[in-house]
């Protein structure tokens, strides 16, 4: 599944799937709780700094040959 074609369903499942191996590798609820904190903060921070057009790591745009 490509990251920037998750419908609601995709996504819920890709969480699920998150958490389970999380719990699965020791993680403690709190710390899943901390971790998704965290990522909330990155995302609000991206958002307020006009973000949300290319995932970190993503190529800015076409390039020429």
């Amino acid at each position: 599944m490509v990251p920037g074609m998750l419908d609601a369903k995709g996504t819920k499942i890709l969480a699920k799937s998150l958490f389970k191996e999380l719990r699965g590798n020791g993680y403690s609820a709190n710390q899943i709780l901390s971790l998704s904190t965290e990522l909330i903060e990155l995302v609000t921070q991206d958002l307020r700094a006009g973000g949300e057009s290319q995932p970190a790591g993503a190529p800015a745009g076409p390039t020429a040959p």
